[in-house]
């Protein structure tokens, strides 16, 4: 490669890389692996992408600079050939609940300006199409009628109101009217017009009558003016024959008479107070009582106190309050809530209908609460919560959960805008549509030629921004998700289809293991995406360990050989077909060319009787499914993307678990019922959310770790010398640290448009305690020193206490021998902070009657750390428990006891079960994605050159 065709790094040293260099050929797709730990992240990340960064904010002028971030150079000696780089990573894609799909893809707001557009509003009570007509065309649209028309020109003043309306009638009387059409009868105004007060009466007042023909533009023009000024700017054109034309000069339905504000994009925005929901200001949810909580158990009485805050009362009033309630509305308090009729829950929960039919009224609370006038169970919390003392609210805050918005049924929008309409459909509709299925919507939409002159390339940026979502592998996610429930892996798809949209070339692009979440069918289609991105002419660096990326990419960097201070050396560098053919020393090298397998041979486990049985599961996209998960052995769930994986195990077996062993608050996800948790007594969910989200955070505090090591030091003579209790060792409390940053170790500077920057802090340069504390040492190291160490380096140190050597070698055990002690946890990937709560459970002694549930534990692992992992997990099967994983990593599926495969499609095509058995079974299911993949695994080398396995399982 010329100077001109790659980007040279020479002397990297951040962080464990060893002074490496490397060349990189430019416009090319190139794969960075290597172990966990290896240096993969600092060469991406830290060094190439962070100096491309440092340059461009340094190009900027010195005002501009004042507003970003000061990026530190990289310890790196040279780097050329640098083209404006963009880091795709797999942060959270954003912290904001008011962030969605569409809003951070923008197709949000291309949508917004196609309703602004071409919306047709209509009426949000009774559904009619609203338009509103200038006098001109209500002229010409007048002119229409036949000629030598009789027709009347009418006034729609009252419609649909109770009274006498005396005062009205008299004043049009003056004005010099004769006649008005009362209730469809037209009346002479000299008539004595008696009207029952009690009954609604619509008065239609005559403003002229006369005959269509040729010279009476400028009269009929003149009277519908007087009938718009009359009627609040409405007119009826009324044909002798009886038949009503009702116009509008203004955006309001006739009928109703509900207005409609003018059509502009903003009106279809919930961050903006002319578009969001009033009741929940955008946000699509409100805290209110959930029923839930208030009646956790609806098979037990209200004698036996199935509404826990009256439970909590005086049960002499409580007993008396029943005793009415039954009397006056027929609630027995000693049958089971679940079996009360539809009107009793009704009367139970919102009160009774003369109470109902007063909520809107300002009252007091009513006399006798439990009489005719009963108030209602949910009105009454609401009332003492709002009214109460910060006792009281304290008191109900238990009972209170975030539900969704009961105004806008969580569409976040206003009634007007929810009812307006492109060509049949709402924006709720539409952002409530599966990616695929509302790409067909829009390829499917027609535009007349005027439309299309307004409106063409606006839904030429949606159809193409939606295109990219599918072929990222994300079609089965809505454009109304919140960007706060999205995965990692979700959210760094969703920024890099933008990418594509946005069609740059000469750009760094750096991503972070794109293939995550994703099932092997979608990863081609990941592939073709940044192959596309690729030859826009630009340069793809992706950090992975996906066997099929690897093969596919242009050019290969391998880092190793271990992790840590073992790692950071670079064992490779060129193309797939060399590094297959020959690369000495390259453990990557090794698994693909069929030299190291992951999955060792292990006869399978025969499911004994216990089992886990869930039925009538409907939750999200869940097909009322029934499925039963075997006990005692590794169960593995798979399924492609938005096949309904973690619905099924995070919301309803995880949190219904949850609820009956902890007493759990969150709500399971709808199903009929549980069998078999009686073999069940305790259950553990491993996800991949942060162990902590400060600075303080780290694996030593998050495992209890650290505790004994403060006992160590505080153990010591220099510390009993001086007095120093454990606590003197915290950098939580005051005493023993630094309290410039109260033990942070960094300083936040607030960036009033960014998120905040930390800078280390100058006084105890990142070491957290004061001078006195790090005094104290053992064996030659201070605390500080001691939490710098990775754990590889502090088990030798420390290996004489067995409370410390245990928790040590089982963060070994996992792979993370290469963190530091007190690496902060905002610097931990999803995957590492997955891996430490593994370890925290695994240093506890187990039950053997223990369910683990883990959401993708091999983010972020190499061939090498995955093996390591399935050894640890199938060390805790052996023990009695049982391990229930959401994997895509066919080494994973390959070696589980037992396989559920849910879809067949994501989204509406999903939630089913396809197949279920032994990883041979699901080999033999056709229709079944998973199983595919898995008749290739199972056999061996393939014409792709995948790796053998020499695998001996027993079905």
């Amino acid at each position: 490669m010329t100077s001109d065709e790659r980007i040279s790094v020479r002397g990297a040293r951040v962080h464990n890389l060893k002074n490496i260099d490397v060349d990189l050929p430019r416009d090319r797709l190139v794969v960075i692996t290597g172990l966990s730990g290896s240096g993969k992240s600092s060469l991406a990340f830290d060094t190439i992408y962070a100096e491309g960064q440092r340059r461009y904010v340094e190009s900027m002028s010195a005002y501009a600079r004042q507003f970003l971030e000061q990026m530190e150079k990289p310890d790196v000696d040279l780097i050329d050939g640098l083209s404006p780089a963009i880091s795709i990573e797999q942060k959270t894609t954003a912290s904001n609940p008011r962030s969605t799909v569409g809003t951070v893809t923008e197709i949000y707001d291309y949508l917004r300006l196609l309703f602004a557009n071409l919306g047709q509003p209509h009426c949000p009570r009774c559904g009619q199409p609203i338009a509103s007509q200038s006098v001109d065309r209500i002229l010409d649209l007048a002119r229409q009628f036949p000629g030598d028309e009789r027709i009347n020109v009418l006034a729609p003043v009252v419609r649909g109101r109770k009274g006498e309306f005396k005062k009205e009638l008299a004043a049009w009387r003056q004005r010099g009217f004769t006649r008005v059409r009362v209730d469809g009868e037209l009346r002479s105004l000299d008539d004595d017009i008696a009207l029952d007060k009690r009954k609604n009466h619509t008065l239609d007042v005559v403003v002229d009558r006369l005959i269509v023909k040729p010279g009476m533009e400028r009269r009929l023009g003149e009277s519908i003016e007087t009938a718009l000024a009359l009627a609040s700017d409405l007119v009826i054109i009324n044909t002798w024959d009886g038949g009503d034309r009702l116009y509008s000069r203004r955006l309001a339905c006739a009928d109703c008479g509900i207005s409609v504000p003018e059509l502009t994009p903003r009106a279809f925005s919930f961050n903006s107070p002319h578009g969001a929901c009033g009741q929940c200001q955008g946000l699509g949810a409100v805290y209110d009582f959930d029923v839930a909580r208030v009646i956790p158990d609806a098979g037990i009485s209200l004698a036996e106190g199935a509404v826990e805050p009256w439970a909590k009362g005086d049960v002499k009033l409580l007993g008396d309050a029943l005793a009415r309630l039954h009397e006056v509305h027929g609630i027995d308090p000693a049958i089971p809530v679940r079996k009360l009729t539809k009107r009793q829950r009704e009367v139970l929960l919102f009160g009774s209908p003369t109470a109902q039919a007063a909520s809107g009224k300002r009252r007091k609370a009513p006399v006798d609460p439990f009489g005719a006038d009963f108030e209602g169970l949910l009105p009454n919390l609401r009332r003492r919560y709002e009214k109460g003392t910060w006792s009281e609210r304290e008191a109900l805050e238990p009972y209170r959960a975030l539900a969704t918005c009961p105004s806008c049924d969580g569409a976040r929008l206003k009634a007007e805008s929810r009812a307006v309409r492109v060509k049949g459909h709402t924006i709720v509709e539409l952002t409530a549509l599966a990616v695929s299925e509302s790409s067909k919507v829009f390829d499917g939409l027609e535009l007349a030629p005027r439309e299309e002159l307004v409106a063409g390339r606006i839904l030429k940026e949606i159809r193409e921004r939606l295109h990219f979502l599918n072929d990222v592998g994300v079609g089965y996610l809505t454009l109304a998700r919140s960007a706060v429930t999205l995965s990692g892996g979700e959210g760094q798809r969703i920024r890099l289809a933008t990418q594509i949209g946005s069609s740059l070339s000469g750009v760094l692009y750096v991503l972070d293991e794109p293939s995550i979440g994703l099932h092997q069918r979608d990863n081609r289609r990941l592939l073709q995406t940044l192959e596309r991105l690729r030859d826009l002419g630009n340069t793809v660096l992706v950090v992975e360990h996906d066997e099929e990326t690897i093969r596919t990419a242009d050019y290969v960097v391998d880092l190793g050989p271990g992790a840590g201070e073992h790692g950071g050396e670079l064992l490779f560098q060129g193309t797939p077909a060399e590094l297959l053919e020959s690369a000495p020393g390259s453990v990557t090298g090794e698994y693909l060319r069929g030299e190291k397998t992951i999955v060792q041979a292990r006869a399978r486990r025969t499911p004994g009787k216990a089992s886990l049985r869930i039925t009538g599961a409907r939750e999200n996209n869940l097909q009322d499914l029934d499925v039963s998960f075997p006990l005692g052995v590794f169960i593995a769930i798979t399924g492609v993307s938005g096949s309904g994986k973690s619905t099924l195990v995070n919301d309803i077996l995880y949190k219904r678990l949850a609820k009956e062993l902890y007493r759990a608050t969150d709500q399971p996800g709808d199903h009929d019922r549980i069998d078999g948790l009686q073999h069940i007594d305790k259950v553990i969910q491993i996800d991949q959310s942060p162990i902590g989200r400060t600075p303080r955070s780290n694996p030593a505090t998050y495992i209890g770790l650290f505790t004994f090591i403060r006992d160590l030091f505080a153990m010591l003579p220099e510390s009993r010398q001086r007095g120093y209790k454990p606590g003197r060792f915290s950098f939580n409390v005051k005493g023993g640290r630094c309290e410039a940053c109260q033990g942070d170790g960094v300083m936040a500077i607030e960036m009033h448009f960014l998120p905040d920057v930390y800078v280390t802090c100058e006084q105890c340069k990142g070491r957290r305690y004061n001078r006195e504390t790090l005094e104290v040492r053992y064996r030659g190291k201070s605390i500080a020193d001691l939490l710098e160490l990775t754990v590889d380096q502090a088990y030798p140190l420390l290996e004489s206490f067995p409370s410390i050597a245990n928790k040590l070698r089982t963060l070994q055990l996992v792979g993370l021998g290469y963190l530091e002690l007190g690496q902060s946890a905002t610097t931990l990937s999803g995957g590492e902070a997955q891996r430490v709560k593994l370890a925290k459970e695994l240093s506890r002694r187990g039950t053997g009657r223990t369910l683990y549930i883990l959401d993708e534990p091999t983010t972020g692992l190499h061939f090498e750390d995955v093996a390591k992992l399935l050894d640890v997990l199938h060390q805790l099967v052996e023990q009695g428990n049982t391990i229930v994983v959401i994997e895509h990593n066919l080494d994973v599926v390959r070696s589980a006891d037992h396989v559920i495969d849910l879809g067949p499609e994501g989204g509406s095509g999903g939630g089913r079960v396809v197949a279920q058995g032994t990883p041979e079974q699901v080999a033999r299911v056709k229709g079944s994605y998973t199983g595919a993949f898995l008749a290739e695994s199972l056999a061996g080398p393939t014409g792709r050159g995948r790796r053998s396995r020499d695998v001996s399982v027993v079905a």
